[in-house]
């Protein structure tokens, strides 16, 4: 069983009488229905509905844990003050550093490694994945494996993949992992993601990137005919994430056009888990 200890993943405690209804009126999870072992993604957005911070957040005791990473943790906390008003909420840093993970057969009903608790990562489980996820340092596997597993099943993450307050949730498929609700009511940035998701209109979308050579690195262009259908994320030799516009890439596709991240000829999957495809016309796009 891999163990990879993350060591730029940092970690808030909110605790209090109010601190559900809270996260509930800021965040895009539906904290509500959590499962007492599970980590979700989330992000709070900014009112234009793009991300502004994005994290995991699970049941901790009586309250809950949201992991970030540690270049945004000081800013989430800070953002999350202003929110808090008159509100029976505590807001603290954790005083445990980065996360480990792990995964595999032996994950299968672990609560973690060495006995200690640990929660299972939602997005993980959409593609068949048992991994846990559990605060501080438990395992020096290297992080590679992590990055590895993350890219073949599209899973991506913030700063490597998308830069914030540029991506839409749609963007990094937050609508089909857990991380996105449609139904709990208002929360920051609801009624643009909302009316996106009903009008259909979301074309950004991740996608695995592979090609027979290295691909090239990160915040490469990927362009069909010259025109730009998207840009490289996390890359590891020959396999990679991207958030393109899947209208663009189904139509070169469709045509047989090739795709190339820089001058490599490359190919493009969306995630099995996701159950979207590419579009092979814009009319077939806006269906």
């Amino acid at each position: 069983m891999p163990a990879v200890f993350l060591k730029d993943r940092s970690l808030l405690f909110v605790s209090g009488a109010e601190a559900q209804s809270f996260l509930q009126n800021l965040i895009t999870t539906d904290i509500s229905a959590l499962g007492a072992d599970e980590a979700r993604p989330g992000a709070l957005l900014t009112p234009q509905g793009k991300i502004l911070f994005d994290f995991m957040i699970w049941q901790d005791g009586d309250g809950y844990m949201i992991e970030t990473d540690a270049g945004q943790r000081d800013s989430l906390l800070k953002r999350l003050t202003m929110y808090k008003l008159r509100a029976v909420v505590t807001l603290a840093p954790s005083t445990e550093e980065g996360v480990t993970v792990c995964w595999g057969e032996d994950a299968e009903g672990s609560q973690g490694v060495r006995g200690s608790q640990g929660v299972r990562d939602s997005r993980f489980a959409k593609a068949g994945i048992t991994l846990i996820r559990q605060p501080g340092k438990h395992g020096d596997g290297k992080e590679a494996l992590y990055d590895a597993l993350r890219i073949s099943h599209g899973i991506v993450t913030s700063g490597s993949d998308f830069a914030l307050q540029d991506a839409f949730p749609h963007d990094v498929l937050m609508d089909f992992n857990g991380g996105l609700s449609f139904r709990k009511g208002c929360y920051v940035g609801q009624e643009v993601v909302s009316r996106m998701q009903h009008r259909g209109t979301a074309r950004r979308r991740v996608v695995t990137v592979s090609a027979a050579t290295d691909l090239p690195g990160t915040g490469t262009e990927i362009t069909a005919a010259g025109k730009p259908v998207g840009t490289l994320g996390s890359v590891e030799g020959g396999n990679g994430l991207a958030i393109v516009r899947i209208d663009r890439a189904g139509a070169a596709m469709a045509a047989g056009t090739p795709l190339l991240a820089g001058e490599t000829p490359v190919s493009l999957v969306l995630p099995a888990w996701s159950g979207l495809v590419f579009p092979a016309s814009a009319d077939e796009a806006s269906a």
